[in-house]
């Protein structure tokens, strides 16, 4: 009779175990797939930055050294070997093209021309794609860490080497709330 409840015990064990390892795979897999779609947005952009360079440089001849700036970061962005340097590389893109879109405003025959309103549309297409994927990531990877630092489900993440993931965040100088002016 005893040897029966503790066959039961054992096997019941076995499978929660089995269902949390399986619990905690499908997570880890939900947070790889959404830095997925985020890397399939941030590869749209990084393809739209030089169209957009291209189609502002003869405008703007004494603003080369923001033009510079971009590609700079886009090239940094591109060459990142990890996806915490990937992340940090593209919050300087968001940061030096979010400067770059900024200037373009103060250029009126840019802000005429079609082929640069269009890409700047496309651009501001793909930003608010990136923001909604950047949220949807933080949240899958909240869910995830969570998941491998809480009892008991923290014993099968250390058993089997899982390990928390970066969280996508603000650049520090994209913290600061913009200065508005209105006194005329």
């Amino acid at each position: 009779m005893i040897g029966w409840i503790i066959l039961i015990v054992v096997v019941v064990l076995v499978f929660w175990l089995i269902a949390m390892y399986n619990t905690l795979v499908r997570q880890k897999k939900r947070v790889e797939n959404s830095w997925s779609q985020i890397d399939v947005q941030l590869k749209r952009r990084s393809d739209l930055i030089p169209n957009l360079v291209n189609a502002v440089k003869g405008y703007m001849k004494f603003e080369s050294e923001t033009l510079e700036k971009v590609m700079a970061a886009r090239s940094k962005a591109l060459n990142a070997n990890n996806m915490k340097d990937r992340m940090d590389a593209e919050g300087e893109v968001s940061g030096f093209l979010g400067r770059l879109l900024a200037v373009v405003e103060n250029y009126p025959e840019l802000k005429a021309n079609q082929n640069v309103m269009s890409l700047q549309e496309e651009l501001s297409n793909t930003e608010n794609k990136i923001a909604y994927s950047r949220q949807f990531y933080n949240d899958i990877t909240m869910k995830y860490n969570t998941s491998i630092e809480v009892f008991p489900s923290n014993l099968i993440a250390k058993m089997f080497g899982f390990t928390p993931f970066e969280f996508f965040k603000i650049p520090e100088g994209e913290k600061e709330a913009p200065k508005v002016d209105l006194n005329f």
